[in-house]
């Protein structure tokens, strides 16, 4: 094992209070957010059971693991829901001015569609 690998591994959680494994060093069993996402899982309200530590840009890096038996399945958007969020989209991409639905979300920076913000452009 590896300097920089013996350092970050403390399975028992003496040195950093929770188990600690390195870089791809973590038993099966254990799973970080994305792994859970991927999974169609969802943490469930459990506390983190593990972390890996390893040496990155800036520091050391950290990523913390739930356990997958105590994982629970995402839970689905409800019909009403879908609804309400792509009113709200599509709510983005209607101009105020000249209520015209765009094909991209209009910049909150200019409150409007590009054609009513620059009408310049438009007429030439």
């Amino acid at each position: 094992m590896s300097r920089i690998r013996a350092a970050f591994h403390d399975p028992d959680g003496a040195r950093y209070g929770i188990p600690t494994y390195w870089w791809r060093g973590a038993p099966p069993g254990y799973a970080t957010r994305r792994q859970l996402t991927a999974a169609g899982l969802r943490p469930g309200g459990q506390p983190v059971a593990a972390q890996i530590l390893w040496q990155g840009v800036g520091g050391i890096r950290a990523a913390y693991l739930y356990r997958l038996d105590l994982a629970a399945p995402k839970r689905t958007a409800t019909p009403a829901q879908l609804r309400a969020v792509r009113a709200a989209l599509l709510a983005r991409r209607t101009c105020p001015t000249c209520g015209t639905v765009r094909p991209y979300y209009i910049p909150r920076s200019l409150g409007e569609c590009l054609s009513c913000a620059s009408p310049l452009e438009v007429a030439a």
